[in-house]
């Protein structure tokens, strides 16, 4: 069973999404036999899908954790392709509940027409079990300006994937992810800058130390960590927990099997015009 994630963007933060430093694209998980699921989609995500030459339709299920645009800007369009353009109900969307259905300044983050061409829609919240297209996924709780947002814990076959999603820092949170192989962590400021609601690399380093996986990845690099340098930060963490730990970039590939590799997509600068047909 093959379980390989590519890191679409590795950007976050307001910053970093206006002027697309970094792609804020999400993760695009292969799993199962050739499933494709999509995990917070936000701006630069057609973008990088088109370099890798990704067909859309080829989407099972999209994830969107939470109501701020660096995680769903592109969602309509994603679920557009999972539904072949409308023309058939297809495809699954599982959102927190200010994604799905709004609540105070928040969201919601999809049209109602949209909703109606995908197969299936889901609110999901902290200590509910999903099946996602046959994998197991367990929903976290978080710390974050959005209060319904969550986190994900995939059972790749190989281990468990943690996507942390967007949260502060405490004990408990970090518990959650216990016994996980692969921990991605949203790391927005470097070193000890810490900024409500996010982690800084001291933060994350706390959080590497309770869960202890095989790997910890950076990912959701605010500005000012992208000038600092994200590489040399997850270093420090390295030095700080023993662990490993991997500062991603945009088009990074990180297969999850009896080993943890890294690769870069093969990208294309041609006019790409896939089949649209029905």
């Amino acid at each position: 069973m093959a379980f390989r994630m590519t890191f679409l963007g590795t950007g976050g933060g307001r910053h970093t999404a206006m002027y697309q430093t970094r792609c804020t694209g999400g993760i695009l998980v292969e799993h199962g036999d050739g499933r494709h699921l999509h995990i917070d989609p936000g701006p630069g995500a057609l973008t990088q899908m088109r370099r890798i030459h990704y067909d859309l339709t080829r989407t099972d299920s999209l994830v969107v954790t939470h109501a701020h645009p660096d995680h769903y800007s592109d969602a309509e369009s994603v679920m557009e392709g999972m539904s072949l353009g409308g023309w058939k109900k297809r495809g699954r969307l599982y959102g927190s509940p200010t994604v799905i259905d709004g609540a105070g300044p928040l969201g919601p983050c999809v049209s109602k027409y949209h909703l109606g061409i995908v197969e299936g829609v889901a609110v999901i919240e902290p200590g509910a079990t999903i099946d996602i297209d046959g994998m197991r996924a367990e929903v976290c709780r978080t710390d974050h300006s959005d209060p319904t947002n969550v986190g994900l814990r995939l059972d790749s076959g190989a281990g468990i994937v943690s996507y942390v999603s967007d949260t502060g820092y405490s004990e408990e949170i970090a518990e959650q992810h216990r016994g996980s192989r692969v921990l991605i962590l949203p790391v927005t400021t470097p070193d000890d800058m810490r900024i409500p609601f996010h982690l800084c690399t001291d933060d994350a380093s706390s959080f590497i130390e309770v869960v202890r996986p095989e790997l910890a990845v950076f990912i959701h690099l605010g500005i000012v960590m992208i000038k600092r340098g994200p590489e040399g930060q997850a270093l420090k963490a390295e030095a700080m927990t023993g662990v490993r730990t991997v500062a991603a970039r945009d088009l990074d590939v990180l297969d999850v099997g009896a080993a943890l590799s890294f690769s870069k997509a093969e990208t294309y600068d041609d006019e790409w015009i896939p089949d649209t047909s029905p």
